[in-house]
């Protein structure tokens, strides 16, 4: 494996799941998340962390298929981009949509392990970009959602009566 290959697969990896100096990572911004967490919603039209995993979950599949060449509407699920959620609002459903967003994960990963040097700087089919640029933008984009996460967990009122606060 190439240098470039071992840092783009290190930074999928660091905006994902792995340590790294920057802080909380995707996977790190929902551990430990209930069902109810997850769907809470900031406001009408807004989105929740529930659909923010699952949003990621499919583009991490739209670089990987782009990569790959795998045909559209192979994604395990209907539609495209947002997905609504919850359709069930229980731990078993929203553990379920993790397990996506972990199998999305490692399918990528996989992906980019087995490009070549050539592979990196070719443009992917139907992108105006390179196969480094995607790989690099899926992981800024796993971050981006982070920070979303974050800030949407501290904006949840929470159920403890504070000090003070009837």
């Amino acid at each position: 494996m190439t240098g470039e290959l071992t840092q783009l697969l290190a930074l999928l990896d660091e905006a994902y799941n792995r340590r790294s100096w920057h802080g909380t990572n995707l996977r790190g911004s929902i551990r430990g998340l209930s069902a109810e967490e997850a769907a809470w919603r900031p406001g009408p039209d807004r989105h929740n962390i529930w659909e923010l995993t699952v949003h990621a979950a499919y583009w991490k599949y739209a670089v990987w298929r782009r990569l790959s060449g795998a045909r559209r509407g192979s994604f395990p699920l209907k539609g495209s981009n947002f997905f609504p959620r919850p359709e069930e609002a229980t731990a078993k459903a929203w553990q379920a949509d993790v397990a996506l967003l972990d199998r999305m994960h490692q399918q990528l990963r996989g992906g980019v392990a087995s490009l070549t040097m050539k592979d990196l700087a070719q443009r992917a089919k139907g992108s105006a970009f390179t196969n480094a640029e995607l790989v690099r933008g899926a992981a800024a984009h796993d971050l981006y959602h982070a920070g979303q996460i974050q800030l949407l967990k501290r904006l949840r009122p929470s159920k403890a009566v504070r000090p003070g606060v009837a």
